[in-house]
């Protein structure tokens, strides 16, 4: 049967490595997809290659990692199917919530409410702090989804920790609610279907083509369902890349996807082979940062040879605020994307300071600023009335601050310490809050959705690009994270995670990558990927990497 035409010439426009992925025979097939490689180009092609004689779209399901992706990848879609006579929403794009919630329905069963487990957590201990909230939501979901524990097996355990104590609490919040949270939509999918004969029959038909897209993320039940909806054909298409696996928290674990031959027996692996995004010098730089792990797969990742651009090293003895406002006025205004990206949110606070200085929009959803926390008026009418307006401003702060940390939040006694710190350059309390009422005004004014300049984390950005990026505090302790490791039961794996989302940051970049570090404590990282000539640690300054024009 003559292939279609728009299927023939979509196959046409990739790579020989696209194509041979794309068309690889229907069975186990892992695709190793680098960063820039054109993964998703790849999923869409292929679809489009089953459905053009191999397999109707119903048959067909793809399992995203977020919503995001599941909508970029339906859209993407809507042109490829369109010209089969077909639509896209005829093709199963779902994530593993979406999909195990669909499951459920499909079984009888309820999935409402869906509840927020953070909103139990507080509501059962209400003194819990967030970090203490993030290592709760991890326990639980590794109970969960990696050991399949239920409250009933633990309750029966006579030597139940703590943790497992506080998971009994927290499924009888569950229980008494009537509800269940996401894990519980993967979970009771994946134990309804294997006590269900008919309708994981069903389901099979349903997925009898399944491609699951980012599967180095995947926690141990989403694997589980992937491969039990797949099986006995195994007609699954697993793409991803071991070196961007940096959801350890979330349970994802590298040695999973490298171990899926032993799940998978005859799986055929295709590999993709050139990063497409990123320009030559830092492909290389990545690629020697990357191969410093142990726990990975041997592969060629190489640039596209005419790939423009440039890295650049930045060292910096500055100040945060000052060296990241240096770094942004570094930037061409050629009205490109640009990205400042951090180890974590509360670094970005001045690359923040930094946009407000030079009056450059910029979108930061999930940097939070502590003269934007609503806990911060409540001190700031406390400082008026409870303490001396005869004092100085940093007596009367001083003694706030004194007062909240004997009966104050850990919230309050951040911006307790946060006004001190703010204090010195005013004459009293009138003159600090018009300051704080000046610098929130400036924030709604910059802060908005559409700017070009992004702050993020690394972590948020997997999957995203831009033209111009800057990875900061490439130093000791900060990336690596030194907090990180030290809390990690495997500080070595920790470390090669770690390597992998350094490399994942660096290889956001389309036209230029900055590292900036101060350069008495260049990170480890650095320090692999470059000499120390480069560095600048043994000459006054450092140059560009290379550079090409166009």
């Amino acid at each position: 049967m003559p292939m279609h035409a728009s299927v023939e010439e979509r196959l046409a426009r990739l790579t020989v490595d696209q194509r041979a992925a794309a068309t690889a025979p229907p069975g186990p097939v892992l695709c190793v997809a680098p960063a820039g490689s054109g993964k998703t180009t790849t999923l869409v092609a292929r679809i489009a290659w089953l459905i053009d004689g191999i397999a109707a779209p119903s048959s067909i399901a793809a399992i995203t990692f977020n919503k995001r992706a599941a909508q970029e990848l339906g859209e993407r879609l809507d042109a490829a199917v369109a010209p089969l006579g077909g639509s896209s929403r005829t093709v199963r794009v779902r994530t593993f919530h979406a999909l195990g919630r669909e499951i459920l329905r499909d079984a009888g069963l309820s999935v409402e409410p869906l509840l927020d487990r953070a909103e139990i957590i507080t509501g059962l201990w209400p003194d819990v702090t967030a970090a203490e909230i993030g290592r709760l939501d991890t326990a639980f979901s590794r109970l969960k989804l990696d050991l399949g524990a239920t409250a009933a097996e633990i309750a029966t355990d006579p030597g139940a920790g703590p943790i497992a104590q506080a998971f009994m609490a927290y499924e009888a919040a569950m229980s008494e609610r009537g509800g269940l949270d996401f894990d519980d939509l993967v979970r009771r999918a994946l134990d309804t279907l294997e006590a269900d004969p008919v309708l994981l029959a069903r389901w099979r038909v349903r997925c009898g083509h399944l491609l699951v897209d980012e599967v180095q993320d995947v926690d141990r039940s989403q694997l589980r369902l992937a491969l039990l909806l797949a099986a006995p054909r195994h007609r699954i298409f697993l793409v991803g890349d071991d070196d961007q696996s940096i959801y350890g928290w979330r349970l994802a674990d590298v040695r999973r996807v490298l171990a899926l031959d032993a799940a998978l027996p005859g799986l055929r692996r295709v590999d993709l082979q050139v990063n497409h995004r990123c320009p030559v010098p830092v492909v290389e730089r990545a690629v020697r940062l990357i191969e410093h792990n142990r726990e990975r797969f041997a592969k060629v990742v190489r640039p596209r040879p005419d790939a423009p651009g440039s890295l650049i090293l930045a060292p910096d003895p500055a100040d945060e605020p000052a060296r990241t406002e240096r770094l942004l006025r570094s930037w061409p205004d050629d009205g490109r994307t640009r990205a400042v990206l951090a180890r974590t949110n509360r670094e970005l606070r001045a690359a923040v300071i930094a946009a407000l200085a030079l009056g450059e929009p910029f979108r930061a959803p999930s940097v939070d600023l502590l003269v934007e926390h609503p806990a911060l008026d409540g001190l700031l009418a406390r400082a008026a009335d409870d303490t001396d307006p005869q004092d100085p401003l940093l007596v009367r702060l001083g003694a706030l601050r004194r007062a909240v940390r004997s009966h104050g939040t850990e919230t309050e006694r951040d911006l307790a310490t946060a006004l001190l710190a703010w204090a010195p350059p005013y004459r009293d309390l009138a003159s600090l809050l018009a300051a704080i009422g000046a610098m929130r005004t400036r924030l709604a004014e910059l802060r908005r959705d559409d700017a070009r300049l992004s702050l993020a984390t690394a972590h948020s950005t997997k999957g995203a690009e831009f033209d111009h990026v800057a990875v900061v505090g490439m130093e000791v302790g900060r990336f690596p994270s030194g907090r990180a490791i030290a809390e990690s039961d495997e500080p070595d794996r920790a470390l090669e995670e770690e390597r992998r989302l350094g490399y994942v940051a660096w290889t956001r970049a389309r036209r230029t990558l900055t590292l900036s570090y101060d350069p008495a404590v260049p990170s480890p990282f650095l320090l692999e990927a470059f000499s120390r000539r480069e560095l600048g640690l043994d000459e006054p300054a450092a140059p560009e990497i290379s550079s090409s024009t166009g």
